[in-house]
């Protein structure tokens, strides 16, 4: 995720900023100390995924800054002041952390928001179709026409006859989100389409897409499961 730092304590953002370096799911686009410049960039940007923000801020407080804004990000609010705590959650921030944080409290914010930032890509529909996040806008899909879901270390891509999806998501969390009746997870890095299966191989599966067919690996601790699965009719 990309994250922003909004705090003018110079000692608070140095600790944050050794903290979001050591996560591989944090991504720090620039740590500000007035939150004016910090809206200036937010409003511009359209991938920032989470700000770190400090209430008590000069001009403009930090819920001041999620109000202005029409579609905030995630927000984790750091704060010395515990008094705060009822009215942030009024702002659906995702955690609040009293300082001095540790890193151990930050980690746990930082995972709590990993699972609040994947329910919030894909927003369910019904049984027919996902919305699926994509820049600032929601675009629909239907179920029926993602061929193959494919793992691409902490995202996921949706893939379809005319585009492709990415979104911050795991293999196992993307996996809950779809129907076992059509969907089955055949490789630790792909989730197929069954009604997309053109043929079954020793350690890979054919999938039609579109005018051309997609190999697709299987990996052996999901090849009995698939077979079960299938409809397979033998001599």
């Amino acid at each position: 995720m990309n994250c922003i730092i909004v705090d003018d304590d110079k000692l608070t953002c140095k600790i944050l900023e050794g903290y979001v370096s050591k996560s591989t799911s944090l991504n720090l686009i620039g740590s500000f100390s007035d939150s004016i410049e910090a809206r200036n960039v937010i409003t511009k940007r359209q991938d920032i995924d989470l700000i770190i923000l400090d209430i008590q801020m000069p001009e403009m407080s930090g819920f001041d800054l999620i109000r202005s804004l029409d579609f905030p990000p995630n927000i984790i609010i750091v704060s010395s002041a515990e008094e705060y705590a009822i009215k942030a959650f009024d702002f659906n921030v995702v955690d609040y952390l009293l300082k001095p944080i540790t890193y151990g409290r930050f980690c746990k914010a930082i995972d709590k928001t990993i699972r609040y930032f994947a329910r919030k890509e894909v927003a369910s529909t019904g049984d027919e179709e996902i919305f699926i996040k994509k820049g600032s806008s929601l675009v629909k899909l239907k179920l029926s026409d993602i061929i193959y879901i494919e793992a691409l270390e902490n995202y996921v891509t949706l893939n379809t006859n005319d585009d492709k999806f990415t979104i911050h998501f795991t293999m196992k969390a993307i996996e809950t989100q779809l129907p076992s009746g059509v969907f089955i997870r055949v490789h630790r890095s792909f989730i197929i389409n069954k009604s997309m299966i053109q043929s079954i191989k020793e350690n890979s599966l054919d999938l039609n897409v579109g005018s051309s067919q997609k190999s697709i690996p299987v990996g052996k601790s999901y090849r009995d499961s698939l077979l079960n699965d299938i409809n397979v009719m033998a001599r």
